[in-house]
């Protein structure tokens, strides 16, 4: 296809924004000493003195080039590799011991970690930064929404529903209510889907951002699907009260749900999921 001057000037102009970080991003690039000290490194994109690639090689597009491509705009996630063994990881900004990182770690001691119906994601680590000690840090594996790539079977479906209420009955037997286990906080370890690995923005291309990246079918592989997410979750042990208010989450349809008038927080996580199914 032949590059009309309007074209070539559209191209500049996204080279020239992609050339800057954002906010959120230079959040980031401040830690990145800190987290390589941890054992985990960002992609070159967020590493100090970056000089944009496509500004020293003009050989190609600039969007030819891995660190052209920004993180998705969620400020407290990045992706990064885990240096001892080149593993794509997620790491995830919380506060220091807050609802969230407390329950997640909780699930994914070694002792519950053992249980095959366990699909709570796996924290793989936990750290609390140098400088702000109300801050810390998860690391968890690199996972990708249910649905990429598509299911292709019936047998697909139903592997991932089996999965799915094995996992919460499981999450329910800790005396845990998710409350929000809508569609996009239950995603899947696809590592196996990809033999040569994939980019974690630009996911159908390997880790170069600019080749397409060979994939298994979904039957190929061996699929793990993961609750994430338990930022409004509850732990309520055997002796406490099972009602619980407020919790808002994604699903909006829940009909008991309120600030006010006390409901029963494991009927909503089977209400939300019975809606996402």
């Amino acid at each position: 296809m032949v590059e009309t001057p309007r074209l070539r000037a559209l191209r500049a102009e996204a080279a020239n924004l992609q050339a800057k970080l954002g906010v959120y991003e230079l959040q980031w690039k401040d830690r990145q000493v800190f987290l390589a000290s941890q054992g985990y490194m960002l992609r070159p994109r967020y590493r100090p003195g970056w000089v944009p690639s496509w500004k020293t090689d003009t050989s190609k597009q600039p969007e030819k080039f891995e660190d052209y491509w920004e993180l998705p705009l969620r400020e407290h996630l990045i992706d990064a590799t885990r240096i001892s063994d080149g593993r794509l990881v997620y790491v995830k900004r919380v506060k220091t011991g807050d609802t969230e990182s407390t329950i997640a770690r909780m699930l994914s001691s070694s002792r519950l970690s053992e249980d095959p119906r366990n699909h709570c994601v796996p924290i793989l680590d936990y750290f609390v930064d140098e400088d702000d000690t109300s801050i810390a840090y998860m690391v968890m594996p690199f996972l990708r929404l249910t649905d990429d790539p598509p299911f292709e079977t019936v047998n697909d479906i139903i592997d991932y529903g089996n999965q799915i209420i094995q996992g919460l009955v499981f999450l329910h037997e800790q005396q845990v209510a998710h409350r929000d286990c809508s569609e996009k906080n239950i995603m899947m370890d696809a590592d196996s889907l990809f033999p040569k690995g994939y980019h974690p923005v630009r996911s159908d291309h390997l880790p170069d951002a600019c080749t397409p990246a060979p994939r298994l079918w979904r039957a190929k592989g061996h699929i793990k699907y993961y609750y994430v997410d338990f930022g409004i979750s509850v732990h309520l042990p055997t002796d406490s009260p099972k009602l619980v208010v407020g919790g808002y989450g994604r699903d909006q349809d829940v009909p008991e749900l309120s600030f006010d008038v006390p409901y029963d927080p494991f009927k909503v996580d089977i209400f939300i999921l019975g809606n996402m199914f």
